[in-house]
């Protein structure tokens, strides 16, 4: 197993880690808006198709902006009864959505791309210099937007504003394919190029959801977060400790990881077996992270009759 690992921690304050990332998403959402608008007003005004269709994928970005605003108000709230572990698995459900816009946006690219092939119809397009510079500015608004919400994420440690960021990169590709298509209908006269480039537009569409999809499934699956040979490193470095078995290890390292495992100890107390305990989750939160363990005190002779090691949980 591949274990994750990250550069820094995120705020340890649910509160803070939440407006982080809202005022992100506020952020972009108000460029995307503005990016949306003119591709809208460059789409009517020259009668591109590929415009329109990405014009339409913008606006996927924002309601995108608009969901994500929507999921951090309910992922962000402390464990409760209802929800014991959190509730962060509500942002990856949200980087779902994400991906499944992103399917509606392909749909909403390919259909009238295929129709206008199998019509012949060259429709009426009208480009020209100040389009196609008006599509570059959009291509610039893209790189900076994508560019900062990677950033934020990584930082934030957060799936959603991973997840838009990528689609965001995505929507890059789409605009370099229209500039590029509208280039060759303004000088060379090509029509067709404005249907056809509708083709590589899917397939970045497509890639982008893949990527979202594989990157939220180990979490909402409950992927190991932590490779079990490193949680049993870091039990057996505490003084006191025989072994340690039964490992298992979920969630999101960074944000909040769960830990579960056997310890078998030399001590008989269990006031100094508590203090094992602390100390173990204190070096895993110290390398990881948030981390809650649940961990299973047992006696040194539990080693003596074989509980082990080799019952540790590997992914």
């Amino acid at each position: 197993m591949n274990t994750r690992s990250v550069a820094a921690h995120p705020p340890a304050d649910p509160d803070q880690y939440a407006r982080s990332v809202r005022r992100v998403l506020w952020g972009t959402l108000a460029l995307n808006i503005g990016v949306c608008l003119l591709k809208l007003i460059v789409g009517l005004w020259t009668g591109s198709l590929a415009i329109m269709a990405d014009a339409i994928h913008s606006l996927t970005d924002s309601l995108n902006n608009v969901m994500g605003l929507v999921v951090m108000r309910w992922s962000a709230p402390p464990p409760d009864r209802e929800h014991p572990y959190g509730h962060l698995k509500f942002e990856a459900i949200g980087a779902l959505g994400i991906a499944a816009m992103l399917g509606i946006a392909c749909f909403e690219v390919v259909k009238p791309a295929v129709m206008r092939l199998i019509d012949g119809d060259r429709g009426h397009v009208t480009m020209n210099v100040t389009a196609i510079g008006l599509m570059g500015i959009v291509l610039l608004v893209n790189i900076g937007v994508a560019w900062f919400e990677r950033r934020a994420g990584l930082r934030l440690h957060s799936k959603l504003l991973l997840a838009d960021a990528a689609q965001t990169f995505g929507d890059i590709w789409i605009t370099l394919g229209v500039i590029a298509g509208s280039l060759g209908i303004w000088l060379l006269g090509w029509w067709w190029l404005d249907v056809v480039l509708a083709i590589p537009v899917a397939i970045a569409v497509i890639a982008s959801g893949w990527a979202v999809v594989r990157s939220n499934l180990p979490w909402l699956l409950d992927e190991a977060a932590i490779a079990p040979d490193e949680i049993q490193q870091i039990a057996l470095s505490v003084e006191g400790v025989v072994d340690c078995h039964a490992v298992a290890s979920r969630g999101l390292v960074g944000r909040q990881a769960f830990v579960e495992m056997h310890l078998i100890t030399t001590v008989r107390d269990v006031e100094t077996s508590h203090r094992m305990t602390e100390e173990i989750e204190r070096l895993l939160t110290e390398r990881y992270g948030p981390v809650a363990a649940t961990i299973h005190v047992e006696p040194e002779r539990y080693a003596e009759n074989g509980a082990t090691a080799e019952r540790t949980v590997s992914a």
